[in-house]
């Protein structure tokens, strides 16, 4: 190839232009020909088209038909000697040799040449071709100019397909400087004109950074003006915006605006006012129109790149926009029939409808400070023209007549068509006031925006509602809190929302044109203030309503109240054509918003809101059953469309029921409508979707699955709907079987974590829907497991017990060689049953039913270095960890102090786990901890005197008053005297004190005499009995018991079942828990037998007296349990009062008082309410010190049951760092199950708990005293 023939240069000429014209875009957008020549340089790695383009082949092959023989012979060179490498083993270093070899050889320096002489002899022949085609059309424009004088010229405006002209050439100096003296105003319009198709022909680049630029941008500006000149200006400005710096463009801009202001200004235009038209082709409002378009694209690309320049570039081009837009006439003089001004803001918003433009200046904070101060100190005349424009459309709104057009048909007809150039002046206006609109809503936004207002309006009034763009601009300001808290929640605007509202409960008329979908949107406002906390307060405890007789009453009265209205009764307002099942879905679910809460639910609650919901669902439900099913071939006619609206209906009413799960009291309620079942199908459907909540809910359905595990009946619904068997179902395939449809091109790595992040969330479900004990009773009670002697390798669990079976009791080799993943699945396996067991009536249960212990013992045994010998020792694997963790959480009880449990992973150094494991009872000593030694003072004490004192009041209040009095004094002061027989004497006297008061004495006394014959031959279950060994390990770690204290915790447990036992309704409920007496262990029964030191009549004796108040309701939970005193079908509920009650003001406190931890638990999925639930029911054993559980019971005793709710709130408030923590990580509920609560102190938290008494015990110890009651 030392010289090319004529084909191999054409060939290389078409190779060499296909190239460019690929890259085309990259060069022309380069600001000067260094940096092209740097793109070139570069391609390889900036393009992934590079290696095929068809010039870089042709150079790939020439290289190698060049080269190819060289690169082999020098290969095999190196290669050569003994088959080794006589550089290097290293493939690397060979291709570096060989590459160095060919480099210097002769062959590739003629290659080198040859090629650079080829490739100069056809870039030089395309640039002649090139200068030839550019004279040639020179030659040609000249001529069209010539035989077409006085015709249009092409429009080659910046709406063009492209601002760039398809060829790429440089410019020289001496050319621009001929260029400006043709572009000056005072040569000939021809002459002009061929300047400027040169100059757009021209890189932007060349010409705005030559020395005569200041010239030729004078004639730019001038030639603006010129009706056959601007869009050729048009187009190089558009060329210079999209491929200039700021500094340059910012110019241009300014002089852009100035250009339209000045036009503006010198032809002032108008347009017609009402139905007339006006077309925007008319050359004059065309030209304007095309320069504004260039503005505005500008204006929303510019904020990509301003904050790279100095801010006084920004602020010229801002300043720019707002002196055109401050441009404006007064629109209250003129009246129906006239002309109107037409503004630049107009043609703007007929771009730019929603004000994008202004969104983008606003969004970011460095441009929103310059716009902000530019508004305030010198245009504030643009926002005062936005609002004026607001009102003055509202005020014309009112003078439509019924056979004008529709203002809102600009849109869409916009939207219908691809291109329109004739509009009404109505439709003009109305562009304008939903540009105007949009400007307001994103100020009102910010604070500093906010800050502008008020502003003062000609003609101001009242209403200022035109259609649903106003409802757009509230859904806005409702987004941001902050924003939210100053413009919305506010008394007058609530007052203005639901005037229409208060007028139809007072049977007037609402001034509404379409009351049905005014209504709707007014509602969909309510939903979302009452979705924010400072809104839900303003509904629900100001008396900001101005109601009949100029009352004043809640807003959230009000909304119930018309809700109520709307499901009873069809409204005689609406029209038949008016749906008004949309109307009361709307209503519903405002209320929906303040149910769904704690506080929300109290108020609402009297209205008995859930049974008129339930009773229009079984009414819709019977009537869509009646409507016949459409036969296959038959026309689809109304009843087609009935049902369907039906359905939808029907959904709506079942997901609003659903919602009342959100609370305890509320699941309580929806249990009680009979529609729990249906709603948690229906929820299921939705949770496998994937669908959220509500459109105010930022989470999904995580919250409310864990409520509604929380008891007995929401279990059972979960179990029928399908919802552990796919949780089940689901966690399996993660675990054993991985995605079989994506394809494995490398293997799985080892999971370093004990249970992998894939996992993860499927452990949590599970957790999450066993934490309650009523849980693990309905999934697992009477349930044995399958231990088959084979399972094949597709047999998948379904059932919590098949998943026991197959993860956690894996005790024969079939269940070994089952799994795929036999540790990873078996860890995950013994990690659930750590939490399980932390509840110790489900480990109970499981120990009752499955034998937990001894599988767990017999797998230790087998895991030695020689099984068959005595003397093997214990092989330390992640396995044999994980059982004696869960060996020692199980067998000893002990708060934080009591108790030490063996740490899950190995440590460094020689001994990896020097923590001592075991196959066999007992267990070792380093495990129990020596009870803490707590130093009695009693006989100086003021409250000993005080109960030794046997003066006993006659003023039974100033009794209990006096003991409250010096009980507190006692636990803040000196908390270890109310210890030991103090504490037992307190008890015993505060208790026979309250249960021979008449006023304090809740339930009626207990009437039991028992004979010893009947208590002998009770029988106490395999969990109660359980629950007593449990009981004795714990009373003789803390050395509190005598060695014969088995028969006398199995007496009072006997006597205690027979007594309870006479005082429960007669079930024929379904739910396991519901049968047979009370499900897991008297946990409060025990407690009192230790605080007594084992003295069984004594214990005895105060449990029967203390059943007679109030707060064994709460701190009993076996009491109440199935219990006559309250209403039968709330006792055949299954779900205790210590939830529906406690747990429930617990998470009402929370959000009032402990706000992060609130928020905490609604991230993670979990509920306060189970763990209140969970510690509540064992009564803190394995959580607190046995001093800590005694002082919960003495406060809740002495100080009145509404202590319990405020002592889980200060418990969670003691734990607010590591709950905040443990949610990052998404190990909050693994942590509050598995760990103690170490450092807390009744004594220390006292104050605390004294604070929330004063402002919440009228609601809590009101609410706690309906529990005979607690439906109505």
């Amino acid at each position: 190839m030392s010289q090319l023939s004529p084909e191999d240069e054409v060939e290389l000429q078409s190779l060499l232009k296909q190239l460019l014209r690929s890259i085309n875009d990259r060069i022309s957008a380069a600001p000067s020909t260094e940096c092209a020549e740097e793109i070139l340089l570069h391609l390889e790695e900036t393009d992934k088209n590079f290696h095929n383009y068809e010039f870089v082949k042709y150079l790939r092959q020439h290289v190698e038909s060049s080269l190819g023989t060289v690169v082999e012979d020098e290969t095999k060179n190196l290669t050569r000697g003994d088959g080794q490498h006589t550089i290097c083993s290293g493939h690397d270093t060979l291709i570096h040799a060989v590459t160095r070899k060919t480099r210097d050889s002769a062959e590739y320096q003629q290659m080198m040449q040859t090629l650079k002489n080829s490739m100069i002899t056809a870039v030089e022949s395309l640039i002649s071709r090139f200068e030839e085609d550019q004279m040639r059309k020179e030659e040609m424009h000249r001529e069209k100019q010539h035989s077409q004088s006085n015709s249009q010229y092409a429009d080659n405006c910046s709406d063009s397909d492209s601002s760039f002209n398809q060829s790429y050439a440089f410019i020289r100096q001496e050319q621009l400087q001929a260029l400006a003296e043709k572009l000056d105003s005072s040569r000939p319009k021809e002459v002009r004109w061929e300047a400027l198709q040169a100059l757009c022909c021209a890189p932007p680049s060349d010409v705005l950074s030559c020395e005569s630029w200041s010239s030729i941008h004078e004639s730019l500006c001038a030639a603006l003006t010129d009706p056959d000149l601007s869009d050729n200006v048009l187009q190089f400005f558009a060329k210079s915006f999209s491929s200039s710096p700021l500094n340059v463009t910012r110019e241009i801009y300014s002089s852009l605006a100035q250009s339209v202001e000045s036009s503006f200004l010198s032809q002032k235009l108008n347009f017609p006012t009402g139905s007339a038209s006006i077309d925007i082709n008319r050359p004059e409002i065309s030209r304007l129109l095309k320069q504004i378009r260039l503005m505005n694209d500008f204006q929303k690309e510019v904020t990509n790149f301003w904050i790279r320049h100095p801010e006084k570039y920004m602020e010229e081009v801002i300043e720019s926009t707002f002196s055109l837009l401050s441009l404006h006439h007064e629109h209250g003089s003129a009246s129906p029939g006239t002309d109107k001004a037409l503004e630049p803001v107009h043609l703007l918003a007929l771009l730019d409808v929603k004000a994008t433009w202004f969104k983008k200046w606003m969004h970011g904070h460095y441009s929103r400070t310059v716009v902000l101060r530019l508004l305030e100190r010198k245009y504030k005349s643009v926002i005062v023209a936005a609002l004026q424009q607001c009102v003055h459309y509202s005020e014309s709104c009112q003078r439509f007549t019924c056979d004008a057009a529709d203002p809102g048909s600009a849109e869409q007809q916009n939207s219908s068509s691809a291109q329109r150039s004739v509009y009404t002046g109505q439709e003009l206006e109305y562009v304008l006031f939903v540009h105007s609109l949009c400007v307001l809503g994103k100020l009102l936004i910010y604070t500093n925006g906010r800050k502008l207002f008020p502003i003062k309006v000609k003609k101001h009034k009242d209403s200022l509602s035109p259609g649903r763009l106003a409802m757009e601009v509230l859904w806005t300001l409702c987004e941001r809190t902050e924003c939210a808290a100053e413009c919305l929640h506010q008394t007058p605007v609530i007052e203005a929302l639901l005037a229409p509202v208060i007028a139809l409960l007072d049977g007037r008329q609402a001034k509404l044109k379409s009351p049905a979908a005014t209504l709707t949107l007014i509602a969909d406002v309510l939903a979302r203030i009452a979705n924010t906390d400072r809104g839900l307060a303003l509904f629900l405890y100001e008396r900001n309503q101005v109601v009949a007789h100029s009352e004043r009453t809640f807003a959230a009265h009000i909304i119930v109240q018309f809700t109520l209205r709307l499901l009873d009764e069809e409204p005689s307002w609406l029209s038949q054509s008016d749906p008004s099942r949309s109307l009361c879905g709307a209503f519903i679910f405002v209320c929906r918003q303040m149910y769904n809460t704690c506080e929300g639910l109290q108020v609402l609650r009297p209205y008995g809101l859930h049974k008129a919901v339930a009773a229009a669902w079984k009414k819709t439900s019977s009537l869509s059953e009646r409507i016949p099913t459409p036969v296959p071939g038959a026309t689809a006619g109304a009843s087609t469309q009935e049902l369907q609206n039906m359905l939808i209906w029907e959904e709506t009413l079942l997901d609003s029921l659903l919602n009342f799960a959100a609370t305890p009291k509320g699941l309580l309620l929806l249990q009680q409508t009979g529609a729990i079942a249906e709603c948690v199908s229906y929820m299921f459907s939705r949770f496998t979707k994937k669908l959220q909540v509500s459109r105010c809910e930022k989470f999904g359905y995580g919250v409310m699955v864990t409520q509604v595990a929380a008891a007995a009946p929401g279990v059972a619904a979960l179990h029928r709907s399908g919802f552990v068997r796919a949780l089940v179902v689901e966690l399996w395939s993660v675990l054993e079987c991985g995605s079989e449809d994506v394809r494995v091109v490398r293997p799985r790595p080892t999971p370093m974590d004990p249970i992998d992040r894939s996992c993860l969330k499927s452990f949590l479900s599970l957790v999450n829907l066993l934490s309650s004990s009523h849980a693990a009773w309905e999934l697992l009670g009477r349930q044995p497991l399958a231990n088959k002697s084979e399972y094949s390798l597709r047999e998948m669990p379904s059932s919590i017990p098949d998943l026991i079976d197959r993860l956690i009791a894996v005790n024969s080799d079939a269940k070994i060689n089952s799994l795929f993943h036999y540790e990873q699945s078996h860890t995950f396996g013994l990690r659930l049953l750590s939490v399980l067991c932390c509840n110790l009536d489900s480990f109970l249960l499981l120990e009752s039913q499955y034998n937990i212990c001894s599988l767990l013992l017999q797998s230790q045994r087998d895991n030695v270095t020689e099984p068959d010998a005595s003397g093997g020792e214990f092989i330390i694997d992640g396995l044999s960890v994980e059982r004696n963790h869960v060996l020692v959480r199980v067998s000893v009880v002990g708060g934080p102090s009591e108790r030490k449990l063996p740490p899950r992973a190995l440590q460094q150094g020689e001994d990896p786990y020097p923590w001592p494991m075991f196959s066999g009872w007992p267990l070792p000593q380093c495990y129990t901890s020596e009870p803490p030694e707590v130093h009695q003072d009693s006989q100086d004490s003021e409250i000993s005197a005080f109960l030794g004192s046997s003066e006993d009041s006659k003023d039974e209040d100033g009794w209990m008053e006096n003991c409250r009095r010096l009980y507190c004094k006692a636990m803040t002061s000196e908390p270890n005297v109310a210890t030991g027989e103090v504490l037992a004497d307190l008890l015993e006297k505060v208790v026979v004190h309250l249960s021979n008061s008449s006023s304090e004495c809740f339930f009626s006394p207990a009437q039991y005499k028992a004979e010893e014959q009947s208590v002998r031959s009770a029988v106490l279950s395999p969990v109660e009995q359980l629950g007593v060994n449990t009981c004795l390990r714990y009373g003789s770690a803390l050395s509190l018991l005598k060695d014969d204290a088995e028969d006398e915790l199995t007496l009072l447990m006997k006597h205690v079942k027979v007594f309870l036992s006479a005082q429960r309704v007669q079930t024929s409920s379904e739910l396991v828990s519901q049968q047979d007496g009370y499900p897991g262990h008297d946990w409060l029964t025990s407690t009192v037998f230790l605080i007594m030191a084992g003295d069984v009549d004594r214990s005895l004796s105060l449990l029967l007296k203390l059943s007679s108040l109030l707060t064994s309701a709460f701190i009993w939970p076996a009491r109440i349990h199935a219990s006559v005193h309250v209403p039968a079908p709330v006792a055949q509920s299954g779900i205790p009062p210590v939830y529906w009650c406690t747990a429930h003001y617990v998470e009402m406190l929370l959000r009032a008082e402990v706000p992060l931890v609130h928020s905490a638990f609604r991230m993670s999925g979990f509920t306060p309410s189970q763990m209140c639930l969970h510690w509540l029911t064992q009564c803190f054993w394995n959580y607190l010190d046995w001093m800590e559980i005694c002082r919960y019971v003495s406060t809740c005793v002495v100080m009145g049951p509404d202590y319990q709710v405020y002592l889980c709130v200060a418990i969670f408030k003691h734990l607010q760092p590591d709950i905040l923590q443990r949610t990052q990580s998404q190990e909050l509920q693994v942590f509050l199950k598995e760990e103690p609560i170490p450092g807390f102190s009744v004594s220390s938290y006292l104050p605390f708990m004294e604070e929330l008494e004063l402002s919440y015990r009228s609601v809590v110890l009101t609410d706690m005293e309906s529990v005979r009651n607690p439906v109505q």
